[in-house]
């Protein structure tokens, strides 16, 4: 079986890494995988960006983008901080991708003018397309809260924080119009799926739930101590460690919330004195006053490094309002670190409520602060972070992961 793996890039940015672990995990578990990407960032002989310097010209990161985003996504006035992708200029991977000899084509993240939807309805080649969020089945946007996803975009159904041309509607109905034929879709979480199910669009596709695979020899328990001294982080408080790219920027990520829930923290005479760590940022010039340290470990570009992280901390906390999966929380657990989390969304598949973790009531800050707390002082800390890496080791690890997308590959090929 050859599999041809499609993403924008491969090793940076959460959906990216995700897409190019299950292009490694299926090659280790026997499949003939191979990833084309627009923007390759690694060494690695098995990914392959555009081959001719015209095709490397149209994918280039800035001009495409630009070109769409400076015009179109202009017209569109909105209050709310979402990538909108409309995706209409054709590329040329659609030739190279049918004149390959792959039996299976499947798409992760191919959005910011990487195909186009016309492009998508003219592979040829058998398609499993990767959710990594909500774009397939909105309109041009990533992740939303409204619902015309599910009701169809419709001119009475705009949201009161839009005006200008209608974009999303605009994307919908031309997603509407070239996606005539169901495609086989993985989504990485069951929230995700039941989203597919519920939208108008897609409510008749078929679905498979398959979570981000992780490799669990990379992400592992080790030393705490050794992992602060290397981090020059303190070796005598509890860490709360948070990461997101961008840190703050990503409204969706909930920085917010944590900083609320930690100024519970601060005001509760029983709570435990913490210090929180922060990676996927820089120190800002005004850093939050928390009535305790902050430590910035920058961008941490390499699983060395998170793992360090990870196994410095004694809670990861994970405040997100939407995660298609939640790639930080299987990290953490995966190096045998609990996981505090609102009970909502694709972290409902990783953390299971006191067992590995915690999870808070949506979206109660108070609550939050709670589960950060319990985990922080409960007396059996050392099961918590044996479950947590029990449950990766048995639904995420990279052998589980592959088996999973090997099933649904063979059913493709079957029909």
């Amino acid at each position: 079986m050859k599999v041809l793996i499609i993403s924008k890039q491969d090793i940076q940015g959460g959906a990216f890494i995700a897409a190019y672990r299950a292009h490694n995990a299926l090659r280790k578990n026997g499949v003939d995988s191979f990833m084309w990407v627009d923007n390759k960032i690694s060494d690695d002989w098995t990914v392959e960006g555009p081959p001719t310097k015209i095709s490397k010209l149209l994918a280039d990161l800035r001009l495409r983008p630009r070109l769409i985003i400076h015009s179109l996504v202009k017209l569109l006035k909105t209050n709310k901080k979402i990538i909108h992708s409309p995706s209409v200029l054709p590329s040329t991977w659609v030739k190279r991708i049918n004149e390959s000899d792959a039996d299976i084509v499947n798409l992760h993240w191919i959005q910011n003018e990487m195909l186009s939807i016309k492009d998508i309805n003219k592979i040829k080649k058998p398609i499993v397309w990767t959710l990594n969020d909500m774009w397939a089945f909105c309109g041009a946007e990533h992740y939303t809260n409204d619902n015309r996803w599910r009701e169809g975009y419709n001119f009475n159904n705009r949201p009161s924080y839009e005006s200008g041309f209608d974009l999303n509607r605009w994307t919908w109905k031309h997603k509407q119009k070239h996606w005539k034929n169901p495609m086989q879709i993985i989504t990485t979480s069951k929230w995700l799926s039941n989203c597919v199910k519920e939208s108008k669009l897609m409510s008749h596709w078929p679905v498979s739930v398959v979570g981000n695979p992780i490799c669990t020899e990379s992400f592992k328990p080790m030393d705490k101590k050794i992992a602060r001294t290397k981090l020059n982080l303190p070796n005598n408080v509890p860490l709360i460690l948070f990461g997101a790219m961008g840190g703050k920027k990503d409204p969706r990520k909930g920085f917010d919330l944590l900083i609320a829930s930690l100024k519970y923290l601060k005001d509760d005479p029983k709570a435990k004195r913490p210090e929180l760590v922060i990676f996927g940022q820089n120190k800002p010039k005004s850093p939050p006053n928390l009535g305790f340290p902050i430590h910035y470990l920058g961008h941490l570009n390499n699983d060395v490094s998170l793992q360090l992280a990870y196994n410095a901390a004694d809670v990861m906390v994970v405040p997100s309002i939407q995660e298609a999966f939640g790639q930080t929380a299987s990290e953490s657990m995966a190096c045998g670190t609990p996981v505090v989390a609102f009970g909502a969304t694709g972290l409902l598949d990783i953390v299971d409520h006191r067992v590995n973790g915690y999870l808070a009531k949506p979206f109660d800050t108070n609550d939050l602060a709670q589960g950060i707390n319990w985990v922080l002082n409960n007396e059996n800390y050392s099961e918590l972070c044996k479950n947590a890496r029990d449950k990766v080791l048995k639904e995420f690890d990279n052998k589980i992961v592959a088996k999973k997308y090997i099933a649904v590959f063979e059913k493709i090929l079957k029909k």
